[in-house]
């Protein structure tokens, strides 16, 4: 009896230990992502976002080991955003997920339109597909404070299907005999026997990642989304950046623009006020001397954020003046008088050359 309690009891204690084992290294992708287990999809998105910029290969060239920690990156996170594979890997760890195909394309280029490496890749002997090139609107807020933008596409990809198709389609010149001493050259069609494929639409999501300080114009590489070919590689998809106009600011460069219009007693008395940035906070603006129409201040390190840096440009405020729109009195004519002390000025000149 003790025997089999005895038994029962390493068997308990068995099964325990496996059970720890199996959820310690159930969490691994989970700590990869510096998540908690019951952490929501949101959060594994946000998380993935922020590492994803903080281990990125290109911000990293002094460290050998930089590609294969992004590469473990992108493999938890590919198992941990889709949630029937976080399902299994939940109930049995990485053995249940490691026969998934991955989502193809290079991890390092197709996501957030990452690219790294060399740009032109080399000579390709094989085949590839169109460039796509599209525009994608941005708000001047998500070029100053930095955002993540999901793309969906419908893209057409090759699916195998049955039977077999003529491929590789070359011309190449023989030769044939046409007597003694005599010869023919001719050019003729030469294809290759090739798997069946046919054509299939499917919905791709991509994340598009806007840093700050971006330019209009910029342009954003997705290795493998463009076109497909039949023979070959798919092209690649160039997102675009293009500015909305804004009803404040205007960029010119890393510089900001706007005006402010005050009163016409606020321009000869002073002001003090707010102007509401990009990212919310207040720029304090105050005057004590007299403001003219046209008069411009700048504020330094207001501007937009400088690309792949840590500075900023600078803001531009110019002032327009709100005249009075009611008549003034005599007496109230007089009284301006005696305040301003200024004799009449009649200067005519000519103020498109500046003399």
């Amino acid at each position: 009896m003790k025997f089999l309690n005895y038994y029962f009891f390493l068997l308990s204690l068995t099964s325990l230990l496996d059970f720890v084992i199996s959820r310690t290294a159930e969490t691994r992708f989970y700590k990869i992502l510096d998540v908690d287990p019951d952490a929501s999809q949101e959060d594994i998105k946000k998380a993935y976002r922020r590492l994803a910029r903080k281990l990125h290969p290109d911000k990293n060239r002094d460290n050998p080991e930089a590609t294969a920690e992004f590469a473990e990156l992108h493999k938890a996170y590919e198992v941990l955003n889709d949630p029937e594979k976080r399902k299994r890997y939940d109930s049995c760890g990485e053995s249940c997920v490691k026969d998934d195909k991955p989502s193809g394309g290079d991890p390092l280029s197709s996501f957030f339109g990452f690219h790294f490496g060399d740009e032109d890749g080399g000579q390709r002997e094989t085949p590839r597909g169109a460039t796509i090139t599209m525009d994608v609107f941005v708000t001047l807020e998500e070029l100053y404070n930095g955002n993540f933008i999901e793309i969906t596409r419908n893209k057409l990809i090759m699916k195998p299907t049955s039977g077999t198709r003529k491929c590789n389609c070359r011309q190449e010149m023989t030769t044939r005999q046409l007597g003694p001493g005599r010869f023919q050259m001719i050019q003729q069609t030469v294809c290759d026997e090739c798997p069946n494929v046919m054509r299939q639409e499917e919905e791709r999501t991509l994340e598009l990642e806007v840093e700050q300080g971006m330019a209009d114009g910029h342009k954003i590489k997705f290795n493998g989304e463009g076109e497909s070919h039949i023979d070959g590689d798919p092209g690649d998809l160039i997102m675009q950046i293009k500015t909305l106009p804004h009803p404040v600011f205007e960029r010119r460069g890393d510089d900001l623009y706007t005006n402010v219009t005050v009163s016409l007693q606020d321009a000869l008395t002073g002001f003090s006020l707010e102007i509401e940035h990009l990212d919310g906070k207040k720029v304090k603006v105050s005057r004590d001397k007299v403001t003219w129409p046209g008069a411009r201040i700048r504020k330094k390190n207001e501007g937009m954020p400088v690309y792949n840096s840590n500075k900023h440009g600078t803001l531009y405020i110019t002032f327009d003046i709100e005249f009075p729109k009611a008549d003034l009195s005599e007496e109230d004519k007089e009284g301006i008088k005696r305040i301003l002390k200024q004799q009449p000025v009649n200067n005519v000149y000519n103020g498109l050359r500046g003399f």
